[in-house]
């Protein structure tokens, strides 16, 4: 639909109007990546119109096929959609930027008090309302996404096997190499169509993976490696923020001793809780290791892969849309990308819906979005009120 044309001349306004929603967006999205894209789909697809349903699922799966957190690269790829270069950066860092200072704020207090405030009672109320925001983005992606039985097919396996256990993106690409082989078998052999460039999306972060398996070598506590830490933390992790914690305890704590057990435990329960991208747990890490200069640097290494993924693999999705192979691959990773978000959903609904209060948070919060189309982040507010005032009756 448009290529390069946003890229090269953006309307007066169009920069600011992104700044606004990432902001906001950055003040209220919590729950994870599955909630951020819900929250971007409904302001971006369906109040705002900056783009089509079908072109926003493209981006979520390009977003999926690169390392990196899917739902701030999702957030960058919007903002040079709708105001090019500058736009690019705009609303990748006005995203970053809201969780960035309320983890630095938690970081300091943890330092200076020795431990977290009560955030239970916040999640209480919020965990419901985040399962009603991503149920309805799913339902309206899912009737674009989801066209033939084919397709529907695919999702519900790629559901059953992420369920299992089997990794995300081993999902992704089974999900993509079987669409593709579907087309072939339907349609017959293709012409050479482009295809090396969807291969270079998908070979990049794989050599990038392979080469920082052993580039870390111990070495004593400095802000220069903690920096290149988390640019190959960033540059190289797949999947959710528990794969996170995995690669962090590794590093951090097995190998080098930078950081506790309890300290990482600590660090990814103010990512969960703040809103905003999970990886701004890096900046609680670098504050606690080595203060506001640590805070900066783990923070901009974390995320600084992300714009360069995005700004390589960007102008390429239109280009893999218009080749029919490419494209058929697409619809297959688009899929598997909404079987994965489903997984996520389920997991959060077990612990999110406890108990009879809980439950119909999430009813009228459905309701709501449904009936009314209030926006979401009136609710997750909303929600976090409700949280404290019941949690605080019952217990």
């Amino acid at each position: 639909m448009r290529e390069g044309d946003d890229a090269q001349r953006v309307p007066p306004g169009r920069l600011g109007e992104v700044a606004l929603l990432f902001l906001r967006l950055g003040l209220t999205a919590f729950g994870g990546p599955a909630a951020h894209i819900a929250m971007m789909e409904d302001e971006v697809v369906r109040r705002r119109g900056w783009l089509p349903r079908e072109e926003f699922l493209d981006l979520l799966g390009a977003t999926n096929l690169i390392p990196g957190p899917n739902s701030t690269e999702l957030a960058i790829h919007l903002g040079h959609r709708r105001a090019g270069w500058p736009g690019l950066l705009v609303a990748g860092a006005c995203f970053i930027l809201p969780a960035m200072m309320l983890t630095l704020v938690a970081a300091w207090a943890y330092m200076r008090f020795g431990s977290l405030p009560e955030t239970g009672a916040i999640l209480y109320g919020v965990k419901p309302v985040i399962i009603a925001v991503v149920l309805q983005a799913l339902w309206g992606l899912g009737r674009s996404a989801l066209k033939t039985r084919p397709l529907a097919a695919l999702a519900l396996g790629s559901t059953v096997a992420r369920a299992l256990g089997v990794n995300e993106l081993l999902v992704l690409v089974l999900a993509g190499a079987g669409a593709v082989l579907w087309k072939q078998l339907r349609e017959g052999p293709p012409r050479a169509a482009g295809g090396s460039r969807h291969g270079v999306t998908l070979g990049l972060p794989m050599t990038l993976h392979a080469l920082a398996a052993g580039a870390t070598a111990a070495a004593p506590f400095s802000l220069g490696g903690l920096f290149l830490f988390f640019v190959k933390v960033g540059s190289v992790l797949f999947g959710s923020g528990y794969v996170l914690l995995a690669f962090l305890r590794a590093d951090l704590v097995e190998r080098w001793g930078w950081l506790t057990e309890a300290q990482l435990l600590d660090a990814v329960a103010v990512g969960q809780v703040t809103p905003g991208p999970v990886f701004t747990t890096a900046t609680f890490i670098g504050y606690v290791v080595g203060g506001a200069a640590g805070a900066g640097l783990a923070t901009l290494g974390i995320f600084l892969p992300a714009f360069v993924f995005v700004a390589l693999s960007g102008p390429l999705v239109p280009r893999i849309r218009r080749s029919p192979i490419a494209g058929a691959g697409l619809d297959g990773v688009n899929a598997a990308s909404l079987a994965l978000m489903a997984v996520v959903t389920w997991q959060l609904g077990r612990s999110a819906l406890v108990d009879g209060w809980t439950v119909a948070l999430a009813l009228v919060s459905g309701a709501l979005l449904v009936r009314l189309r209030l926006n979401s982040a009136w609710l997750v507010l909303g929600g976090a009120a409700l949280g404290l005032l019941v949690r605080g009756s019952v217990h």
